[in-house]
């Protein structure tokens, strides 16, 4: 394929989001490519780039794309903000080799959002595993290929018209398809040199020659550029800098001046001897700011004077930056440092979120005193080592200071409480005994502790080591264990408002990883309850600052509707945005069981067909099957390693096996009158020994399989299910009707089931209760339009999109028109179709499209 062809094919790849590298050899033509690549595509272009000599720089390559100050501490808000201003643009980063951890991380979160482009030199220095998730994240990865002969042959004309058609034989011949080569021997030899006849290295062959035709205060002035690896001020070059502007190797930026071939400068300084090299090290460090001094000293080989600079450049620098310069003062051969720099650097770098590199910087055969000892086991601890920070901290006595002491008990409970869960609670209470007024760290340790083993007041403890009086990281993580332990006991209510109130107070403070984790929950627990709620949004969801965008309350401002709407919208604006981990899951969970439930199992099946390790999503996907007929597919839900959870979402997955074992016929003791759901008949009981019930979970929960295994009891459970879980009320309903041997009782419970289906628009659990009734001789008018009017073209277009699980503001922006609008016409369609959700409305648009068009969606849901 041809560079031409692989650049067309590139912004293919690009009329949609996704992430296109484009990977090539020195001198291969990837940054020429990139641009052409970068012409071709439509929209505006954010250009950027790594840096050699600032590959450490966090995010700097994202930063010079979008020209704005990003924040870094957080990889999930960073690729939110850059997602918020490129929008529909067009990403492009080159050399990515010099790119730092945030903005590789950041790729893959962007990637699912927006278009990129990257240009990454090979070979190169990232680390397997990042590849391997930027190749896992990648919509394409295209080897830039050498130049065909006919291309090369052009190229060397265009270079030096002059050249005769043997030279230029002889030039494409010794490029070996290179572009840089071709361009460089091709000069060579118009100067009359002719070309080698060795086999070398034709890259390095044609820069050394091109170098050598320089005067001296040229190549040392284009060393330095290869040596300093960004851009500099012209002064800083010195005389030789104009040379290099004439013979066509540098260009300006606008911050200073930059080689056109950064592999050219780089070979530059490689051609040096060692002590020039040194030397020119030594130079650059005292005209350059003192973090980079810093480098360029020990570069020459003078690791006390960089370890000085490093140190006075800490000194004036907080944050990342601030870790990276004492972390790199430490490491520095040769030199022992202050036990009170390791220290500083292990804070730095914890506060930084880097527990791995803290713990090193603190490992050491001298003891490096108590505080150390306690910073190396919260490293320890949060590197995910317990039983080493435990064994870390240990060592600290009684008699040490206050604050320390504090910090070795919370590091000992928290560490018991992961390795040994069962000795936790006796050590809490012996560490609670020193402690008459415990300090936040201790309190929230000791708090977390006796949630795992729900001593009395557990909620209240957490919840007091989650307000402000703790510091935020404490407070935030307090929360959090609060609103999984809720949920995990069933407690939804409770757990969806503590994670509001919970992200609020995350956002004042930016903290978006945490925010997105609370908002998304607590759409999950709202989406499990079942309940009617509302919730105002904000007057601009859209804006391009993500602090200001509120995810909270994402919507239209008037639209108060059934849980069901409400989730919809506000998890579809989160799961457009760049998330951690556990909000997607709860998102994508929430979304997909409201889309299943309500009748739209294309679209649920699509927005689950990415593989989730999150047990929320896991358990929505097995459930999805059940709703949608494959019992088979749902039994897996019982598999271990497919993302179980704990608590409710554990005693769920357990309800659905059951569900899924009856529908198959493979209940153990079905009894002789039950059959599958779809052809069974009523009156047989339902009983199933199954798997033995888990421990841990919700009483409710245990009570339903109880029922199961027993056959009776279903009726009560379905009232206790009442105001926790609406749609395992309709099951346990549902259940009850099945196992009812008195006809009456059964239609009641059906009747029930029906009701309550209907009016939460759960359209296949009413369709299930109806088939029921059918089976009594029950015959069930589908309830018709409440309105006698077809829906128009445009009521149709706007439900086809909602059913694809679109939110408010996208559909707007896809047919133009306003917000306001796509309401009306979604209103318009629940009335014609008497539906009380837009959910349940877009599921009944659907069976009113001609034949071809129902086709045509089913086929995209797939």
């Amino acid at each position: 394929m041809s560079q031409r062809d692989l650049a067309g094919l590139a912004a293919a790849h690009l009329r949609r989001p996704g992430l296109v590298v484009l990977c090539g050899a020195p001198g291969s033509g990837r940054s020429t490519l990139l641009r052409k690549v970068a012409a071709t595509a439509a929209g505006p272009e954010f250009t950027g780039g790594g840096l050699a000599m600032l590959a450490t720089v966090p995010a700097l390559a994202l930063s010079r794309a979008v020209k704005a100050r990003l924040p870094t501490h957080d990889v999930p808000l960073l690729a939110e903000a850059v997602r918020s201003r490129v929008r529909g643009g067009l990403l492009v980063v080159d050399d990515l080799q010099y790119c730092d951890p945030a903005t590789l991380a950041a790729l893959p979160h962007l990637a699912a959002h927006i278009r990129v482009v990257v240009a990454l030199r090979t070979p190169h220095r990232i680390s397997p595993a990042v590849v391997a998730a930027l190749r896992a994240a990648a919509t394409a990865w295209l080897d830039v290929p050498a130049l065909s002969s006919g291309d090369a042959e052009d190229l060397a004309r265009r270079t030096a018209p002059q050249l005769t058609d043997a030279q230029v034989a002889a030039v494409v011949a010794r490029a070996g398809g290179n572009p840089l080569a071709v361009v460089t021997l091709a000069r060579h030899t118009g100067t009359g040199r002719g070309t080698p006849q060795d086999d070398i290295d034709q890259v390095a062959y044609a820069i050394a020659t091109a170098l050598a035709d320089l005067p001296r205060p040229a190549r040392t002035a284009l060393a330095a550029l290869g040596l300093l690896g960004r851009p500099a001020p012209a002064a800083l070059l010195g005389p030789g800098a104009a040379a290099l502007a004439e013979a066509g190797l540098i260009t300006g930026d606008g911050t200073g001046v930059v080689p056109v071939s950064g592999y050219f400068a780089e070979t530059a300084a490689g051609l040096l001897d060692a002590e020039a090299r040194l030397e020119l090290h030594r130079a650059l460090a005292g005209l350059t700011p003192d973090a980079e001094a810093a480098r360029h000293l020990a570069a020459a080989g003078d690791a006390q004077g960089a370890y000085r600079k490093a140190l006075s450049a800490a000194d004036r620098t907080a944050g990342t930056d601030r870790g990276d310069l004492l972390l790199f003062a430490c490491d520095l051969p040769g030199v022992n440092p202050d036990p009170r720099v390791r220290i500083a650097a292990a804070d730095a770098l914890l506060a930084a979120g880097r527990p791995h590199a803290a713990a090193r910087v603190l490992t050491t055969a001298a003891s490096l005193g108590v505080e150390a000892d306690v910073l190396r086991g919260e490293a320890l601890l949060q590197a995910g080592d317990p039983v080493s920070a435990r064994d870390a901290v240990r060592p600290v006595p009684d008699a040490a200071a206050a604050a320390v002491v504090a910090a070795r008990d919370r590091i000992l409970l928290l560490a018991g409480l992961a390795a040994d869960p069962s000795g936790a609670l006796d050590a809490a209470e012996k560490i609670a005994a020193r402690y008459p007024a415990p300090p936040p760290g201790v309190a929230a340790a000791l708090a977390a502790v006796r949630a795992a083993h729900r001593v009395p007041g557990w909620d209240t403890q957490l919840a007091a080591a989650g307000t402000e009086r703790a510091d935020p990281l404490t407070g935030r993580w307090s929360s959090w264990l609060l609103v999984e332990h809720l949920v995990a006991d069933a407690r939804l209510t409770e757990a969806a408002a503590v994670a509001r109130q919970a992200a609020t107070v995350a956002a004042t403070t930016l903290a978006y990883s945490w925010q997105t984790r609370f908002l998304a929950v607590a759409d999950w627990a709202d989406v499990l309850r079942g309940s009617r709620t509302a919730h105002p949004g904000p007057a601009d969801p859209d804006s391009a600052d993500p602090a200001s965008a509120d995810p909270a309350t994402a919507g239209t401002d008037a639209e108060v509707g059934s849980v069901a709407d409400d989730a919809v919208r506000r998890s579809g604006d989160l799961a457009d945005r760049a998330l951690p981990a556990d909000a997607r899951g709860y998102a994508v969970a929430a979304t997909a069981l409201v889309e299943a439930d309500t009748g739209l199992l294309a679209a649920a099946r699509g927005r689950l067909s990415r593989p989730d390790t999150h047990p929320a999503a896991a358990w929505v996907a097995r459930e999805a099957a059940w709703l949608d007929g494959q019992p088979d597919r749902a039994a897996e839900a019982a598999t271990p390693g497919s993302g179980a959870g704990a608590g409710l979402l554990a005693g769920l997955r357990e309800i659905t096996a059951r569900w899924a074992a009856f529908d198959s016929g493979t209940s153990a003791r079905a009894g002789s009158g039950a059959r599958s759901w779809s052809g069974g008949v009523a009156g047989g009981p339902i009983t199933d020994t199954g798997p033995p019930i888990p421990a841990g979970l919700p009483a409710v929960a245990r009570d339903t399989l109880t029922a199961w295994a027993t056959g009776t009891g279903f009726p009560a459970v379905a009232g206790a299910w009442h105001g926790v879980v609406l749609r395992e009320q309709i099951r346990c309903l549902l259940a009850a009707g099945l196992r009812d041997t008195d006809p009456q009782q059964a239609v009641g419970a059906l009747l029930e089931a029906e009701k309550l289906a209907d009016e939460a628009g759960l359209v296949v659990l009413a369709g299930r209760a109806r088939r029921g009734l059918r089976r009594h001789h029950v015959q069930r008018d589908s309830r018709s339009p409440r309105s006698g009017s077809r829906l128009t073209r445009r009521e149709v277009d706007v439900l086809r999109l909602v059913a694809a699980g679109e939110p408010t503001r996208r559909i707007a922006g896809q047919l133009g028109i306003s917000t306001e609008t796509v309401d009306t016409h979604i209103r318009a369609g629940m009335r014609k179709l008497g539906a009380r959700t837009r959910t349940e409305a877009a599921a009944l648009a659907l069976t009113q499209l001609e034949p071809s068009d129902a086709r045509s969606d089913r086929e995209d849901g797939r």
